[in-house]
């Protein structure tokens, strides 16, 4: 678990929850149907922390040894200022002195998390904790029910740690090695994606600052195809020693979380395989063209259909399934008895396929699945 996450380099949180929350399904389609709570033991270890949560590509969930390297976005927050949610400086300091006499605390431990409003009508403790987070004054290094226990960096972020001290230069280039190790090739458009360099406190303009990063990082300077013309990239060379040594993948035959690295940015999802996502959780039920949860097949390393599922008791039910072509049924119907079996359900239904011709063999592959 601890490897993935090194690997992937961040997992993003999100509160949406259908077979299991995103953090639970990206573990889930790397490492196969371990335990759940082995997934939050590993995230939130109940004793040494080995994780922190941070703004990367949105809410995450970061190995804690990259902390040194976000300290870059900490110092363009605080100088960027708050901006939605106001907070007093004497609102701050309450929450730190209660952190530093009391321990770790929750927002509910602080006072209430809401001021009685609408979910984003944060109370004042909130909002103070959670500038402080931003700002680096406090850390999360674990959940309790969802929560964020606040807690003080010198408290748990080991010492050697706590003591670099980064410049924004050395913050760039170790964010751009490692998203390049996650993704193998990188362009400058997928580079910025998927740290958010153009967001959450960071603007970066133009490309020869991360051209500078690549080349202090010691990446492989490459092309991809891309429109009418070929596009620069950066490539791990560890990867590129391993593809020109004839190495070769394993592929997992997986349901993916639309939170999922994978599938973070719709573009590169488009151009490295062809599939063009919908995310359509906030849009009308009547007008989805697909479904509230949509989850891409991945099988053979492509993207080979998707499936908007959902439960009914112990039934996942696959409201709105697209297979590709006929190759792609079994693995279909593989994808969805395995994750009916992880999430503790007994049996899988199917609501409505695409193409039709297509329903009855699905229906057949998923009764030879299920038993």
């Amino acid at each position: 678990m601890a490897g993935a996450l090194r690997r992937l380099g961040a997992v993003q949180l999100d509160t949406i929850s259908v077979l299991a929350r995103s953090h639970e399904l990206v573990a889930y389609a790397r490492l196969g149907p371990v335990g759940r709570d082995a997934v939050e033991n590993a995230y939130w270890p109940a004793s040494k922390p080995t994780t922190f949560e941070y703004w990367a590509h949105a809410a995450c969930i970061l190995p804690i040894e990259e902390w040194p390297y976000y300290a870059w976005r900490r110092r363009a927050i605080a100088a960027r200022g708050q901006r939605w949610h106001k907070v007093s400086d004497q609102a701050c300091a309450e929450v730190l002195a209660r952190l530093r006499d009391e321990g770790p605390l929750t927002a509910t431990q602080l006072g209430g998390a809401k001021a009685g409003g609408p979910w984003w009508d944060w109370s004042e403790v909130k909002i103070a904790a959670e500038w402080l987070l931003d700002t680096g004054q406090a850390v999360c290094v674990r959940r309790i029910g969802w929560r964020r226990v606040y807690d003080l960096p010198e408290r748990v972020i080991p010492g050697p740690l706590l003591d670099l001290a980064p410049s924004d230069t050395d913050c760039l280039a170790h964010l751009v090695e490692s998203t390049t190790r996650a993704l193998g090739v990188a362009t400058h458009a997928d580079l910025i994606e998927y740290q958010r360099l153009n967001g959450h406190g960071l603007q970066i303009r133009g490309s020869e600052a991360l051209d500078a990063a690549a080349e202090t990082a010691g990446l492989t300077a490459v092309t991809v195809p891309g429109g009418k013309r070929p596009v620069r990239a950066w490539a791990d060379p560890a990867a590129l020693a391993w593809l020109s040594a004839g190495g070769r993948g394993t592929h997992r035959t997986t349901l993916l979380s639309p939170f999922d690295s994978l599938m973070w940015d719709r573009k590169r999802a488009l151009r490295m395989f062809g599939y063009r996502h919908l995310f359509e959780p906030y849009v009308p039920k009547e007008k989805r063209e697909r479904g509230y949860f949509t989850m891409p097949l991945l099988a053979g390393g492509q993207i080979a259909g998707w499936v908007d599922p959902a439960r009914e008791g112990k039934t996942l039910v696959a409201k709105n399934v697209f297979v590709e072509k006929t190759a792609a049924v079994a693995p279909m119907a593989r994808a969805l008895a395995e994750a009916a079996q992880w999430v503790g359900c007994e049996n899988v239904r199917t609501e409505r396929t695409s193409p039709t011709a297509l329903a009855e063999p699905l229906a057949a592959a998923l009764q030879q699945e299920t038993g």
